[in-house]
Protein backbone atom coordinates (compact mmCIF):
# COMPACT_ATOMS: atom_id res chain seq x y z
CA UNK A 1 0.00 0.00 0.00
CA UNK A 2 1.20 3.53 -0.76
CA UNK A 3 2.51 5.62 2.13
CA UNK A 4 1.77 9.26 2.94
CA UNK A 5 4.49 11.66 1.75
CA UNK A 6 5.81 14.43 3.99
CA UNK A 7 8.00 17.10 2.39
CA UNK A 8 10.41 19.26 4.40
CA UNK A 9 10.78 22.69 2.81
CA UNK A 10 12.37 25.98 3.75
CA UNK A 11 15.15 28.34 2.87
CA UNK A 12 18.80 27.23 3.05
CA UNK A 13 20.52 26.43 6.32
CA UNK A 14 17.49 26.16 8.60
CA UNK A 15 18.34 22.57 9.54
CA UNK A 16 16.27 20.58 7.04
CA UNK A 17 18.85 17.82 6.63
CA UNK A 18 19.38 17.48 10.38
CA UNK A 19 15.61 17.23 10.87
CA UNK A 20 15.34 14.72 8.01
CA UNK A 21 18.10 12.57 9.49
CA UNK A 22 16.40 12.60 12.89
CA UNK A 23 13.15 11.33 11.37
CA UNK A 24 14.95 8.77 9.21
CA UNK A 25 16.83 7.44 12.22
CA UNK A 26 20.15 7.48 10.46
CA UNK A 27 22.51 9.98 8.88
CA UNK A 28 21.42 10.06 5.24
CA UNK A 29 21.63 13.73 4.29
CA UNK A 30 24.96 15.56 4.34
CA UNK A 31 24.99 18.19 7.08
CA UNK A 32 27.09 21.34 6.69
CA UNK A 33 26.78 25.01 7.56
CA UNK A 34 27.26 26.00 3.93
CA UNK A 35 23.94 26.78 2.24
CA UNK A 36 23.20 24.41 -0.62
CA UNK A 37 25.36 21.53 0.62
CA UNK A 38 22.59 18.96 0.13
CA UNK A 39 23.03 18.25 -3.56
CA UNK A 40 21.03 15.03 -3.69
CA UNK A 41 17.29 15.11 -3.29
CA UNK A 42 16.86 12.38 -0.72
CA UNK A 43 13.91 10.58 0.77
CA UNK A 44 13.51 7.82 3.34
CA UNK A 45 10.89 5.98 5.33
CA UNK A 46 9.86 6.91 8.85
CA UNK A 47 7.12 5.80 11.21
CA UNK A 48 4.93 7.47 13.80
CA UNK A 49 2.12 5.96 15.88
CA UNK A 50 2.26 2.79 13.81
CA UNK A 51 1.90 4.61 10.49
CA UNK A 52 4.76 4.47 7.99
CA UNK A 53 5.34 7.50 5.80
CA UNK A 54 7.87 8.79 3.28
CA UNK A 55 9.90 11.89 4.10
CA UNK A 56 11.52 14.08 1.46
CA UNK A 57 14.46 16.32 2.19
CA UNK A 58 14.14 19.05 -0.41
CA UNK A 59 17.68 20.22 0.22
CA UNK A 60 19.03 23.73 0.06
CA UNK A 61 19.18 26.26 -2.74
CA UNK A 62 22.50 27.05 -4.38
CA UNK A 63 22.47 30.82 -4.62
CA UNK A 64 24.08 32.70 -7.48
CA UNK A 65 21.86 35.70 -8.04
CA UNK A 66 18.72 36.91 -6.36
CA UNK A 67 16.67 35.95 -9.43
CA UNK A 68 18.18 32.49 -9.49
CA UNK A 69 17.44 31.96 -5.79
CA UNK A 70 13.84 33.02 -6.26
CA UNK A 71 13.39 30.86 -9.35
CA UNK A 72 14.81 27.74 -7.71
CA UNK A 73 12.98 28.34 -4.44
CA UNK A 74 9.66 28.55 -6.26
CA UNK A 75 10.47 25.41 -8.26
CA UNK A 76 11.36 23.45 -5.14
CA UNK A 77 8.29 24.60 -3.26
CA UNK A 78 5.93 23.77 -6.14
CA UNK A 79 7.36 20.28 -6.58
CA UNK A 80 7.14 19.65 -2.83
CA UNK A 81 3.52 20.82 -2.93
CA UNK A 82 2.79 18.52 -5.85
CA UNK A 83 4.29 15.37 -4.33
CA UNK A 84 3.45 15.71 -0.66
CA UNK A 85 0.35 14.95 1.38
CA UNK A 86 1.67 17.08 4.25
CA UNK A 87 4.31 19.81 4.17
CA UNK A 88 6.55 20.86 7.06
CA UNK A 89 7.94 24.34 6.58
CA UNK A 90 11.12 24.79 8.60
CA UNK A 91 12.42 28.15 9.84
CA UNK A 92 15.35 29.09 12.09
CA UNK A 93 14.72 30.85 15.41
CA UNK A 94 18.37 31.95 15.65
CA UNK A 95 18.36 34.00 12.43
CA UNK A 96 14.73 35.04 12.78
CA UNK A 97 12.17 35.75 10.09
CA UNK A 98 13.68 36.51 6.67
CA UNK A 99 12.41 37.62 3.28
CA UNK A 100 13.07 34.12 1.91
CA UNK A 101 10.89 32.63 4.65
CA UNK A 102 8.11 34.94 3.53
CA UNK A 103 8.58 33.91 -0.11
CA UNK A 104 8.27 30.23 0.79
CA UNK A 105 5.25 30.90 3.00
CA UNK A 106 3.54 32.89 0.23
CA UNK A 107 3.69 29.87 -2.06
CA UNK A 108 2.69 27.32 0.56
CA UNK A 109 -0.25 29.38 1.82
CA UNK A 110 -1.84 29.13 -1.63
CA UNK A 111 -1.50 25.35 -1.72
CA UNK A 112 -4.40 23.05 -1.04
CA UNK A 113 -2.18 21.00 1.28
CA UNK A 114 -1.74 20.95 5.06
CA UNK A 115 1.33 23.01 6.01
CA UNK A 116 2.83 22.89 9.50
CA UNK A 117 5.31 25.56 10.59
CA UNK A 118 8.24 24.20 12.61
CA UNK A 119 10.60 26.68 14.26
CA UNK A 120 13.92 24.88 14.48
CA UNK A 121 16.99 25.33 16.72
CA UNK A 122 14.95 25.85 19.90
CA UNK A 123 17.64 23.82 21.64
CA UNK A 124 16.85 24.44 25.32
CA UNK A 125 14.01 22.60 27.08
CA UNK A 126 11.32 24.55 28.88
CA UNK A 127 9.53 27.70 27.83
CA UNK A 128 10.39 28.54 24.20
CA UNK A 129 12.09 31.90 23.60
CA UNK A 130 9.96 34.93 22.78
CA UNK A 131 11.74 35.12 19.40
CA UNK A 132 9.51 32.36 18.02
CA UNK A 133 6.41 34.55 18.09
CA UNK A 134 7.54 36.72 15.17
CA UNK A 135 6.93 33.70 12.91
CA UNK A 136 3.18 34.12 13.47
CA UNK A 137 3.58 36.97 10.96
CA UNK A 138 3.86 34.31 8.25
CA UNK A 139 0.18 33.52 8.71
CA UNK A 140 0.79 29.75 8.81
CA UNK A 141 -1.26 29.06 11.93
CA UNK A 142 0.12 27.22 14.94
CA UNK A 143 3.88 27.19 15.53
CA UNK A 144 5.78 24.06 16.58
CA UNK A 145 9.12 24.85 18.31
CA UNK A 146 11.59 21.99 17.77
CA UNK A 147 15.25 21.09 18.05
CA UNK A 148 16.41 18.78 15.27
CA UNK A 149 19.71 18.21 17.09
CA UNK A 150 18.21 17.24 20.46
CA UNK A 151 14.84 15.91 19.30
CA UNK A 152 12.89 18.41 21.39
CA UNK A 153 9.26 19.06 20.36
CA UNK A 154 9.35 16.66 17.41
CA UNK A 155 6.77 14.33 18.95
CA UNK A 156 4.19 17.12 19.12
CA UNK A 157 4.97 18.10 15.53
CA UNK A 158 4.59 14.52 14.30
CA UNK A 159 1.30 14.17 16.15
CA UNK A 160 0.02 17.12 14.13
CA UNK A 161 1.45 15.66 10.90
CA UNK A 162 -0.24 12.33 11.67
CA UNK A 163 -3.64 14.01 11.96
CA UNK A 164 -3.32 15.21 8.36
CA UNK A 165 -2.40 11.85 6.81
CA UNK A 166 -4.87 10.63 4.17
CA UNK A 167 -6.77 7.49 5.10
CA UNK A 168 -5.58 4.08 3.96
CA UNK A 169 -8.64 3.94 1.67
CA UNK A 170 -7.64 7.17 -0.07
CA UNK A 171 -4.10 5.87 -0.65
CA UNK A 172 -5.42 2.55 -1.97
CA UNK A 173 -7.38 4.00 -4.87
CA UNK A 174 -5.32 2.02 -7.41
CA UNK A 175 -4.69 -0.94 -5.13
CA UNK A 176 -6.30 -3.41 -7.54
CA UNK A 177 -4.20 -2.19 -10.47
CA UNK A 178 -0.68 -3.47 -11.17
CA UNK A 179 1.63 -0.47 -10.97
CA UNK A 180 4.48 -0.66 -13.47
CA UNK A 181 7.42 1.76 -13.26
CA UNK A 182 9.41 2.16 -16.48
CA UNK A 183 12.90 3.15 -15.36
CA UNK A 184 16.31 3.64 -16.92
CA UNK A 185 18.87 6.11 -18.16
CA UNK A 186 17.77 9.05 -20.33
CA UNK A 187 16.94 8.28 -23.95
CA UNK A 188 16.69 4.48 -23.68
CA UNK A 189 13.12 4.57 -24.99
CA UNK A 190 10.96 4.60 -21.86
CA UNK A 191 8.28 6.90 -23.26
CA UNK A 192 8.39 5.13 -26.63
CA UNK A 193 7.77 1.72 -25.07
CA UNK A 194 4.76 3.02 -23.13
CA UNK A 195 3.33 4.61 -26.26
CA UNK A 196 3.84 1.34 -28.15
CA UNK A 197 2.17 -0.64 -25.35
CA UNK A 198 -0.78 1.73 -25.19
CA UNK A 199 -1.05 2.05 -28.95
CA UNK A 200 -1.13 5.83 -28.94
CA UNK A 201 0.99 8.87 -28.22
CA UNK A 202 0.27 9.30 -24.51
CA UNK A 203 3.75 10.51 -23.52
CA UNK A 204 6.02 13.05 -25.20
CA UNK A 205 8.80 11.27 -27.12
CA UNK A 206 12.01 13.09 -28.01
CA UNK A 207 15.66 12.31 -28.70
CA UNK A 208 16.64 14.99 -26.19
CA UNK A 209 17.54 13.39 -22.85
CA UNK A 210 15.38 14.69 -20.02
CA UNK A 211 12.22 15.39 -22.02
CA UNK A 212 10.15 13.56 -19.42
CA UNK A 213 10.56 15.72 -16.33
CA UNK A 214 7.89 14.09 -14.18
CA UNK A 215 6.80 10.59 -13.29
CA UNK A 216 3.60 10.37 -15.34
CA UNK A 217 0.84 7.89 -14.48
CA UNK A 218 -1.12 6.36 -17.35
CA UNK A 219 -4.06 4.11 -16.51
CA UNK A 220 -4.73 1.24 -18.88
CA UNK A 221 -6.96 -1.83 -18.96
CA UNK A 222 -6.51 -4.97 -21.04
CA UNK A 223 -8.38 -8.28 -20.83
CA UNK A 224 -10.16 -7.09 -17.70
CA UNK A 225 -6.90 -6.31 -15.86
CA UNK A 226 -6.01 -2.80 -14.73
CA UNK A 227 -2.52 -1.34 -14.95
CA UNK A 228 -0.90 1.97 -14.05
CA UNK A 229 2.20 2.70 -16.12
CA UNK A 230 4.57 5.18 -14.52
CA UNK A 231 6.85 6.82 -17.08
CA UNK A 232 9.83 8.37 -15.32
CA UNK A 233 12.51 10.86 -16.12
CA UNK A 234 15.81 9.31 -17.17
CA UNK A 235 18.13 8.74 -14.23
CA UNK A 236 21.65 10.03 -14.85
CA UNK A 237 24.75 9.83 -12.70
CA UNK A 238 24.39 12.44 -9.96
CA UNK A 239 27.50 14.30 -11.13
CA UNK A 240 25.70 14.94 -14.43
CA UNK A 241 22.62 16.35 -12.72
CA UNK A 242 23.33 20.07 -12.67
CA UNK A 243 19.83 21.41 -12.90
CA UNK A 244 17.52 21.64 -9.86
CA UNK A 245 14.47 20.56 -11.89
CA UNK A 246 16.30 17.47 -13.13
CA UNK A 247 17.37 16.63 -9.60
CA UNK A 248 13.71 16.48 -8.67
CA UNK A 249 13.01 14.36 -11.74
CA UNK A 250 15.52 11.83 -10.40
CA UNK A 251 13.75 11.94 -7.03
CA UNK A 252 10.44 11.24 -8.74
CA UNK A 253 12.01 8.29 -10.56
CA UNK A 254 13.24 6.73 -7.33
CA UNK A 255 9.84 7.40 -5.76
CA UNK A 256 8.19 5.71 -8.77
CA UNK A 257 10.20 2.56 -8.02
CA UNK A 258 9.04 2.68 -4.41
CA UNK A 259 5.36 2.69 -5.30
CA UNK A 260 5.59 0.24 -8.19
CA UNK A 261 4.67 -3.44 -8.11
CA UNK A 262 6.75 -4.25 -11.19
CA UNK A 263 9.76 -2.42 -12.67
CA UNK A 264 10.62 -2.48 -16.36
CA UNK A 265 14.35 -1.81 -16.33
CA UNK A 266 15.13 -0.38 -19.75
CA UNK A 267 18.53 -0.87 -21.40
CA UNK A 268 19.79 0.45 -24.73
CA UNK A 269 20.87 -2.58 -26.77
CA UNK A 270 23.66 -0.55 -28.41
CA UNK A 271 25.28 0.34 -25.07
CA UNK A 272 25.01 -2.90 -23.13
CA UNK A 273 24.83 -2.64 -19.35
CA UNK A 274 26.41 0.62 -18.18
CA UNK A 275 27.48 1.54 -14.66
CA UNK A 276 24.37 3.67 -14.30
CA UNK A 277 22.17 0.77 -15.44
CA UNK A 278 23.57 -1.36 -12.63
CA UNK A 279 22.80 1.41 -10.14
CA UNK A 280 19.22 1.73 -11.36
CA UNK A 281 18.64 -2.03 -11.40
CA UNK A 282 20.30 -2.32 -7.99
CA UNK A 283 17.85 0.17 -6.51
CA UNK A 284 14.85 -1.84 -7.77
CA UNK A 285 16.48 -5.00 -6.39
CA UNK A 286 17.14 -3.44 -2.99
CA UNK A 287 13.55 -2.23 -2.77
CA UNK A 288 12.33 -5.78 -3.38
CA UNK A 289 10.55 -5.03 -6.64
CA UNK A 290 9.56 -7.64 -9.19
CA UNK A 291 11.52 -6.70 -12.30
CA UNK A 292 11.85 -7.36 -16.01
CA UNK A 293 15.00 -6.35 -17.91
CA UNK A 294 13.90 -4.84 -21.22
CA UNK A 295 16.63 -4.52 -23.84
CA UNK A 296 15.28 -1.89 -26.23
CA UNK A 297 16.44 -0.89 -29.74
CA UNK A 298 17.21 -4.51 -30.58
CA UNK A 299 16.43 -3.66 -34.21
CA UNK A 300 19.59 -1.51 -34.31
CA UNK A 301 21.96 -4.33 -33.32
CA UNK A 302 23.80 -6.23 -36.03
CA UNK A 303 23.03 -9.90 -35.56
CA UNK A 304 24.43 -13.27 -36.46
CA UNK A 305 23.79 -16.77 -35.16
CA UNK A 306 23.88 -16.77 -31.35
CA UNK A 307 23.89 -12.96 -30.92
CA UNK A 308 20.78 -12.92 -28.73
CA UNK A 309 21.99 -15.70 -26.41
CA UNK A 310 25.44 -14.14 -26.09
CA UNK A 311 23.86 -10.80 -25.24
CA UNK A 312 21.50 -12.45 -22.73
CA UNK A 313 24.48 -14.14 -21.05
CA UNK A 314 26.41 -10.85 -20.87
CA UNK A 315 23.45 -9.01 -19.33
CA UNK A 316 23.07 -11.86 -16.81
CA UNK A 317 26.74 -11.52 -15.85
CA UNK A 318 26.61 -7.74 -15.52
CA UNK A 319 23.41 -7.87 -13.45
CA UNK A 320 24.29 -11.09 -11.62
CA UNK A 321 22.43 -10.06 -8.46
CA UNK A 322 19.23 -9.96 -10.56
CA UNK A 323 19.57 -13.37 -12.18
CA UNK A 324 15.94 -14.00 -11.23
CA UNK A 325 14.70 -11.29 -13.63
CA UNK A 326 13.53 -12.33 -17.11
CA UNK A 327 15.23 -10.57 -20.03
CA UNK A 328 13.25 -9.59 -23.11
CA UNK A 329 14.64 -8.04 -26.31
CA UNK A 330 12.31 -5.50 -27.90
CA UNK A 331 12.06 -2.60 -30.31
CA UNK A 332 9.71 0.17 -29.31
CA UNK A 333 10.11 1.56 -32.82
CA UNK A 334 9.02 -1.58 -34.72
CA UNK A 335 6.95 -3.20 -31.97
CA UNK A 336 9.11 -6.33 -31.94
CA UNK A 337 8.21 -8.52 -28.89
CA UNK A 338 6.51 -5.60 -27.12
CA UNK A 339 3.35 -7.73 -26.90
CA UNK A 340 5.23 -10.07 -24.53
CA UNK A 341 5.52 -7.39 -21.86
CA UNK A 342 1.96 -7.71 -20.56
CA UNK A 343 2.40 -11.47 -20.24
CA UNK A 344 5.68 -11.01 -18.34
CA UNK A 345 4.28 -8.23 -16.12
CA UNK A 346 1.39 -10.49 -15.07
CA UNK A 347 3.75 -13.40 -14.56
CA UNK A 348 6.35 -11.70 -12.34
CA UNK A 349 3.59 -9.95 -10.36
CA UNK A 350 1.97 -13.34 -9.65
CA UNK A 351 5.35 -14.85 -8.77
CA UNK A 352 6.06 -12.02 -6.32
CA UNK A 353 2.61 -12.61 -4.78
CA UNK A 354 3.10 -16.34 -4.13
CA UNK A 355 2.35 -17.66 -0.64
CA UNK A 356 3.69 -21.05 0.43
CA UNK A 357 2.09 -23.04 3.25
CA UNK A 358 4.38 -23.40 6.26
CA UNK A 359 4.24 -27.21 6.19
CA UNK A 360 5.24 -27.42 2.52
CA UNK A 361 7.92 -24.81 3.08
CA UNK A 362 9.53 -26.75 5.90
CA UNK A 363 9.44 -30.01 3.98
CA UNK A 364 11.55 -28.33 1.32
CA UNK A 365 13.79 -26.75 3.99
CA UNK A 366 14.45 -30.08 5.70
CA UNK A 367 15.29 -31.71 2.38
CA UNK A 368 17.70 -28.88 1.56
CA UNK A 369 19.41 -29.20 4.95
CA UNK A 370 19.76 -32.97 4.46
CA UNK A 371 21.39 -32.47 1.07
CA UNK A 372 23.79 -29.67 2.09
CA UNK A 373 24.74 -29.42 5.75
CA UNK A 374 24.54 -25.92 7.32
CA UNK A 375 27.88 -24.19 8.00
CA UNK A 376 29.76 -24.34 11.28
CA UNK A 377 32.27 -22.09 13.00
CA UNK A 378 34.73 -23.07 15.74
CA UNK A 379 32.96 -26.35 16.26
CA UNK A 380 29.48 -24.86 16.52
CA UNK A 381 27.09 -25.75 13.70
CA UNK A 382 24.15 -23.71 12.48
CA UNK A 383 20.80 -25.30 13.24
CA UNK A 384 17.73 -24.14 11.33
CA UNK A 385 14.61 -25.09 13.26
CA UNK A 386 11.94 -23.92 10.84
CA UNK A 387 10.95 -21.29 8.31
CA UNK A 388 7.76 -19.32 7.80
CA UNK A 389 6.62 -16.85 5.15
CA UNK A 390 5.82 -13.40 6.52
CA UNK A 391 4.99 -11.41 3.42
CA UNK A 392 4.69 -11.04 -0.33
CA UNK A 393 5.94 -8.57 -2.92
CA UNK A 394 8.67 -9.44 -2.26
CA UNK A 395 8.25 -12.95 -0.83
CA UNK A 396 9.65 -12.61 2.69
CA UNK A 397 10.63 -15.41 5.06
CA UNK A 398 11.85 -15.74 8.64
CA UNK A 399 14.30 -18.53 9.51
CA UNK A 400 14.54 -19.49 13.17
CA UNK A 401 18.03 -20.69 14.09
CA UNK A 402 20.23 -21.44 17.09
CA UNK A 403 22.77 -18.70 16.30
CA UNK A 404 22.16 -16.02 13.66
CA UNK A 405 25.90 -15.30 13.44
CA UNK A 406 26.46 -18.75 11.92
CA UNK A 407 24.25 -18.06 8.88
CA UNK A 408 26.69 -17.49 6.02
CA UNK A 409 25.52 -15.54 2.96
CA UNK A 410 26.48 -18.46 0.70
CA UNK A 411 24.18 -20.83 2.60
CA UNK A 412 21.42 -18.22 2.56
CA UNK A 413 21.88 -18.02 -1.22
CA UNK A 414 21.68 -21.81 -1.43
CA UNK A 415 18.37 -21.79 0.46
CA UNK A 416 16.97 -19.05 -1.78
CA UNK A 417 17.95 -21.03 -4.87
CA UNK A 418 16.25 -24.07 -3.36
CA UNK A 419 13.04 -22.09 -2.94
CA UNK A 420 13.26 -20.91 -6.54
CA UNK A 421 13.82 -24.43 -7.88
CA UNK A 422 10.79 -25.70 -5.96
CA UNK A 423 8.32 -22.82 -6.17
CA UNK A 424 9.49 -20.47 -8.91
CA UNK A 425 9.62 -16.92 -7.55
CA UNK A 426 10.82 -15.86 -11.00
CA UNK A 427 11.24 -12.14 -11.53
CA UNK A 428 11.27 -11.25 -7.83
CA UNK A 429 13.87 -10.90 -5.07
CA UNK A 430 13.45 -13.10 -2.00
CA UNK A 431 13.99 -11.57 1.44
CA UNK A 432 15.23 -13.55 4.44
CA UNK A 433 15.25 -12.52 8.09
CA UNK A 434 17.32 -14.75 10.38
CA UNK A 435 16.24 -14.90 14.02
CA UNK A 436 17.40 -16.89 16.96
CA UNK A 437 14.70 -19.09 18.46
CA UNK A 438 12.89 -17.23 21.21
CA UNK A 439 13.84 -13.82 19.76
CA UNK A 440 10.66 -11.75 19.64
CA UNK A 441 12.12 -8.86 17.65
Amino acid sequence: MSKPIVAIVGRPNVGKSTFFNYLAGRRISIIDDTPGVTRDRIYAESEWRGRKFTIIDTGGIEPNTDDYIKQQMIQQAHIAIDMAHVIIMLVDVKTGLTALDEEVANILRKADKPVLLAVNKVDNPGQPPADIYEFYNLGMGEIYPISSIHGLGIGELLDAVYEHFPSAEELSEDEDAIKVAVIGRPNVGKSSIINRILGEERVIVSDIPGTTRDAIDTHFEVNGKRYVFIDTAGIRRQSRVDDEIEKYSVLRSWAAVDRADVCLIMLDARDGVTEQDTRIAGYAHEQGKASIIVVNKWDLVEKQTGTLEEYRKKVGQDLEYMNYAPIVFVSAKTGQRVHRLFELIDYVFDQASLRIQTGVLNDVLNEAIAMVQPPSDKGKRLKIYYMTQTGIRPPSFVLFVNDAELMHYSYERYLKNTLRSNFGFEGTPIWFTVREKGDKT
